[in-house]
């Protein structure tokens, strides 16, 4: 899992074959951002204390939040996905979509009977290193092993989860460094790199009667 940071996450997301049954459509997309805003609203909106899942046993949230800071961890430039209420957001998409509670739950119980099968213990009692050792043969379906398909595609499923929980939260939208909606008093063009990476620069303009000069 060393490599896979969060900025490559993205790219992964967009063209791993292995996510093409459980990735969100463009509609599911909206919807899932309308739903992250709202599932925060209601976290903040709550009494106190800590979260109690709707749809998770506690067990399954502890599962869901190990996965989730193991796919984004906390680095220099921000929190993990607990952080940014990531576990809280998939406990909330599994209670208003059903139709992926029996991927995720049956998931998990592959995952821990996976575990103990290796370790002799389920995920979240695993060490570091065995929990990474797990991810790493999941997370990159053209190198899994067949008998790992059903691990490889739950996997998918919760990398997807948490990329868009994290990625519309304040915390995630700062680490994209995404600059809409805020003010420009004074437009000085697109940045260097941007113009680089087109191929392109700026000219001195020209009125259009100096071409008849």
């Amino acid at each position: 899992m060393d490599n896979f940071n969060r900025r490559k996450m993205l790219k992964v997301l967009g063209a791993a074959p292995a996510m093409a049954g459980i990735a969100w459509t463009e509609a599911e997309a909206q919807q899932a951002h309308q739903h992250a805003q709202q599932a925060r609203r209601s976290a903040a909106g709550a009494k106190a204390g800590p979260y109690k899942p709707k749809y998770f046993t506690a067990h399954e949230m502890a599962t869901v939040t190990a996965l989730a800071n193991l796919i984004i961890p906390k680095d220099e430039r921000s929190g993990d996905a607990s952080e940014a209420g990531v576990p809280e957001f998939i406990d909330f998409m599994m209670v208003d979509q059903p139709d992926r509670q029996l991927l995720m739950r049956g998931g998990i119980k592959w995952l821990d009977s996976e575990c103990r099968r290796q370790f002799a213990q389920p995920f979240v009692k695993g060490t570091a290193a065995q929990q990474a050792a797990i991810c790493d043969a999941l997370a990159y379906p053209a190198k899994a092993k067949p008998e790992h398909s059903h691990g490889v595609r739950f996997f998918a499923a919760v990398r997807d989860l948490t990329a868009t929980g994290f990625f519309t939260s304040k915390i995630g939208i700062a680490d994209l460094e995404y600059k809409g909606n805020t003010f420009v008093p004074t437009w000085t063009g697109a940045p260097k790199e941007a113009l680089d990476h087109l191929g392109v620069s700026y000219e001195p303009l020209k009125r259009w009667y100096t071409d008849s000069v």
